[in-house]
């Protein structure tokens, strides 16, 4: 039995890994992310028959789990408007596999990546970055129950060069993260549109943006925003009371907890070598977005 001490010590060692952990994903996320908003990427869908952007952008994340209908899209990507992922699943798994989205959007990544960070690929950093990156990733596909949209990606195979690798699995650690918060959030009782709500009250992000990238109506914000206010969660100016800034930052304290696991296999040591090698290529990523 731990003593009080030993208990303290435990928990400071959790708080300060799941720490690491955090901002070793934010510094690797625009690596990933930035092919949510390349025109690589659209340019690729289209060749598959895919010209509007959601649909590209639901059918491309989720390929990963096979041709999976829209109620289970709306599951795991959780927080979109529901009749948004309808209408953009309508019939995809019709006009193209999900094979072949999955190679458009790895076909995307080479070309976002050879043209924003040319030298990167050529150097040596990005050998060194692949492989701390992928024993991140495998410890995480250690863990798979519970995480079905991570599960997906994680059954995916590898690519060959380096720089692919990296991003595969970034884009691996991204959904271990994703499932494990969407996990936190329902855990709390939260909708998907509760969570954008408590989101926005947090002050992270502004409501106008979460309601536009989400296409939550005013009718479903409205809604969530008073059942928030019934159980004490927002205050009558729609901030956040003392009771919901505790459960929101419990939810991203416990959303860094379950995102550790890949990051310890690896150390703190590993961690700092990768944001280091890493961070140079993510902030080209950031400068070049729309």
């Amino acid at each position: 039995m731990l003593t009080h001490d030993a208990s303290a010590k435990c928990c400071h060692a959790c708080v300060m890994h799941s720490v690491i952990a955090r901002k070793t994903w934010r510094t690797l996320e625009p690596y990933h992310g930035a092919i949510y908003l390349v025109p690589e990427a659209a340019e690729e869908y289209l060749t598959e028959g895919i010209a509007d952007s959601m649909t590209g952008y639901f059918a491309s994340r989720s390929a990963a789990m096979g041709a999976v209908p829209a109620s289970v899209v709306i599951a795991t990507f959780f927080n979109f408007d529901p009749d948004l992922v309808r209408r953009s699943m309508d019939g995809v798994w019709e006009r193209v596999t999900p094979r072949a989205m999955i190679d458009a959007r790895l076909r995307a990544a080479d070309r976002m990546i050879r043209r924003i960070a040319p030298e990167f690929i050529e150097s040596p950093d990005v050998i060194e970055a692949a492989d701390l990156a992928r024993a991140a990733a495998h410890a995480a596909c250690l863990r798979t129950e519970g995480r079905p949209l991570f599960a997906g990606h994680a059954a995916l195979p590898w690519p060959e060069e380096p720089h692919l690798v990296l991003w595969h699995a970034q884009a691996l650690l991204r959904e271990f993260r994703g499932d494990g918060h969407i996990a936190a959030l329902t855990v709390e009782g939260l909708s998907g549109c509760e969570s954008l709500v408590s989101h926005a009250a947090a002050g992270d992000v502004t409501a106008s943006l979460l309601r536009a990238t989400r296409q939550r109506t005013g009718d479903d914000w409205l809604a969530a925003e008073e059942r928030l206010r019934s159980i004490g969660w927002l205050d009558p100016d729609y901030g956040l009371t003392e009771l919901g800034a505790a459960r929101r930052e419990w939810i991203e304290q416990r959303t860094d907890e379950l995102a550790t696991a890949p990051y310890d296999a690896i150390g703190i040591e590993g961690c700092s070598r990768l944001r280091a090698l890493v961070r140079p290529i993510s902030k080209a990523m950031m400068v070049t977005l729309p």
